[in-house]
């Protein structure tokens, strides 16, 4: 009898749904080929969750995700919302939300390069050699999540951030563990020379190291390290920081790919997983079939690895690959032939 997972599928605002929808035929394709089965389930977060029911992250969406082996996310976001600072209730308080709601405190951006976007990647080519690294941000802690308001007639404002030991431990085990699977080297970013939080993640960081002897840990300030992922990004193999200075960070790593579409995510906890592309949601383009689905695909292969279809896994990363090989792009990538989000999802689909 074969296995049949449940996916809980928040495509969200802008390019979301064009995109997850090709990723939907992917998983499809994929569990036909590997023999096992998904139950999709469609649920609401961000700005098109506020238009329906007012609420960024509606209850019914938290118990959908909680009653899944996995969450598929697109893309959240509204111009509407960034263009007035007055608004109270938020597309990207869903995000928050859901990270803190289902427990998913290690963010987790592979970056890596393709040989075909080396001409469009901001960096020389020479530097894109051997670029394979793998950053864990703490997700659910830090300024994002301490107390926050105004003073004074609200002439000053204040966010404060704090961090916990069980909060440093739990994704520093990962991490870890990650870089014993990889090349066995870890970089703990942070800015010690002038943060407390950073000075406890640092002792607590060196602590955990005795336990594994066989990786090899070194410490970089956060502004070296934003110019050594510019500079020399292949030095870097598994990189774990904190929450503000991960989300500045990977979205600096990203642009070395040569698209921000590109790029895959999982954000996960002791029981449950959330996969998504690192783009937003591109109002811009939403409607127009032109989206990018690859990031969105590939974080399909990173859903698949983590409910242990490994080998189902490795079948849609070959097939990006080929498809990419191929020419199958959109015109983030190359403006000569483009095309269409859909074409793309078909072609990978149909190579699985």
């Amino acid at each position: 009898m074969s296995k049949n997972y449940k996916i809980a599928v928040l495509s969200g605002d802008g390019i979301g749904p064009e995109v997850i929808e090709q990723a939907l035929k992917v998983l499809k394709s994929v569990g036909n080929k590997f023999n096992f089965s998904f139950e999709f389930t469609n649920a609401l977060i961000g700005a098109i969750a506020i238009d329906k029911t007012g609420n960024p992250l509606p209850d019914e969406t938290i118990e959908i995700c909680k009653a899944s082996d996995a969450v598929l996310l697109g893309a959240v976001g509204h111009p509407r919302f960034d263009n007035d600072p007055s608004a109270k209730v938020r597309p990207e308080q869903g995000l928050l939300k859901i990270r803190k709601t289902l427990g998913l405190y290690a963010n987790l951006r592979p970056i890596y390069t393709f040989s075909l976007l080396d001409d469009i990647s901001p960096l020389k080519n020479h530097l894109l050699q051997n670029v394979d690294f793998l950053v864990y941000r703490e997700l659910t802690g830090g300024i994002y999540f301490g107390e926050k308001g105004y003073t004074h007639e609200g002439t000053v404002a204040y966010d404060n951030c704090s961090y916990s030991v069980e909060e440093i431990t739990r994704i520093a085990e990962k991490a870890f563990k990650s870089a014993q699977s990889r090349k066995k080297k870890l970089t703990l970013v942070d800015k010690a020379n002038v943060l407390e939080t950073s000075r406890l993640w640092r002792a607590t960081v060196k602590k955990i190291a005795e336990k594994y002897p066989d990786v090899t840990l070194d410490f970089m300030f956060v502004d070296a390290a934003s110019m050594k992922i510019v500079q020399t990004p292949s030095y870097f193999d598994v990189v774990l920081t904190e929450n503000l200075f991960g989300d500045i960070l990977t979205d600096e790593a990203s642009v070395i790919t040569g698209s921000i579409g590109m790029l895959p995510s999982a954000s996960i906890g002791d029981k449950y997983a959330l996969f998504e592309p690192i783009h937003g949601s591109y109002p811009q383009a939403a409607g127009k079939n032109i989206a990018n689905p690859y990031g969105t695909i590939l974080s399909t292969a990173m859903l698949l690895d983590h409910i242990g279809e490994f080998e189902a896994a490795k079948a849609v990363r070959n097939a990006v690959n080929t498809s990419l090989d191929k020419g199958y792009v959109t015109e983030d990538i190359s403006k000569v032939n483009p095309k269409s989000t859909t074409e793309v999802g078909d072609f990978v689909a149909s190579l699985i």
